[in-house]
């Protein structure tokens, strides 16, 4: 029977459920729910920007190279204003630290400091704002020692002592997907009202799958384990695996992310052979540990292929890692796979991530 709108399960903003969480922590302040707060409130510009395009003259390059000698379009350099203007005046933050910005960024003395540390991509998948594909943003909230200036080894900390991650989807519609360390929960924003609405609760990955998201021109740079993986699945009901897979492959983190979140599959962008002393192309501080927090929320499993991605101690704030995510059960095969004997390992052996 359709639903009348006066029987309808009453909407559930982002801030109530926040603050429904709080309840429950004896030593809660609200602190935390004033900086998620300004997070939103940064990323509701930041999908107007997006949303309206070329309408407003953001698309295209900024000729200009980002600190990993990537072009950067103009709304990289936009929302990354936007990011640190919501962020640094609310005295919530002792610092935060950007993809696009070389050295963490310090909270101007004017402003009280905090107790979290706030690191974030600001558009994801920003190759594919010019064809109107899908990008987000990317954020991670550590804790800060009370009463010191923030250093870059205070940032440096492993994925496993977050305290929160999320990411928001510039999509058909503008999604946030949250975890505070007790589930994943995904809210959709409400144009009308301007609010997130709790729309995913509880939101789970299948633990078997039969989609897998590689880029394939890769393939002749890939470590055997990743060969004998995708070689399995492509050789589909004449292989081993004895089934059938799909490949999608989207060239945003934030798509495939929420795509395996709602129907399961795995993701790679494994290490490869072409350059070892680049590890990875995808970061660990602002993109591999915030989605590996949601993923492993949500039931899934998140690795480099050697090492539990949560377990890695960062040398670097902006290092570089291998990425492999998503259904348990496709996660732990491409494990064992590496766990056995296969050549071509010294170059990863050396250059550890």
């Amino acid at each position: 029977m359709t639903q009348t709108p006066d029987s309808q399960t009453e909407h559930i903003t982002l801030t109530q459920f926040i603050i429904e969480q709080q309840r429950g922590l004896p030593d809660a302040s609200g602190t935390f729910t004033l900086l998620l707060n300004d997070i939103v409130t940064a990323c509701k510009q930041i999908s107007h920007r997006v949303n309206r395009g070329a309408l407003i003259g953001v698309l295209g390059s900024a000729e200009s190279e980002n600190v990993q000698g990537e072009v950067q379009k103009k709304l990289d350099i936009i929302t990354n204003d936007i990011m640190i203007k919501a962020l640094r005046w609310g005295g919530h933050l002792g610092g935060m630290a950007s993809e696009e910005i070389d050295n963490p960024i310090k909270i101007p003395d004017r402003y009280p400091k905090g107790k979290y540390l706030v690191l974030f991509d600001p558009l994801d998948g920003s190759s594919n704002i010019d064809i109107n594909l899908t990008v987000g943003t990317i954020f991670s909230v550590l804790r800060c020692r009370e009463g010191v200036e923030p250093e870059t080894e205070d940032f440096l900390r492993k994925g496993s002592e977050q305290v929160c991650a999320g990411f928001v989807l510039y999509g058909p519609s503008t999604m946030l997907v949250l975890t505070t360390g007790n589930g994943v929960n995904g809210f959709t924003l409400d144009q009308d009202v301007g609010e997130f609405i709790l729309t995913h609760r509880n939101m789970r990955i299948p633990e078997d799958t039969s989609e897998f998201a590689i880029n394939m021109s890769n393939q002749r740079f890939w470590e055997p384990p990743i060969k004998r993986y995708v070689d399995e699945c492509v050789a589909g009901t004449d292989g081993p695996r004895g089934k059938d897979f799909n490949m999608r492959w989207i060239a945003s983190l934030v798509a495939d992310v929420y795509r395996i979140l709602n129907r399961g599959g795995v993701f790679l962008y494994p290490f490869d052979l072409r350059d070892p002393d680049r590890p990875g192309r995808l970061r660990l501080m602002y993109e591999a540990n915030p989605m590996a927090f949601i993923i492993e929320q949500a039931g899934g499993a998140c690795s480099t292929g050697v090492e539990r991605m949560l377990d890695i101690k960062p040398h670097d704030i902006h290092q570089r890692v291998p990425l492999i995510f998503g259904s348990k059960n496709e996660v732990e095969r491409l494990i064992s796979y590496y766990q056995q004997p296969h050549t071509d390992k010294t170059e990863r052996d050396a250059n550890p991530s």
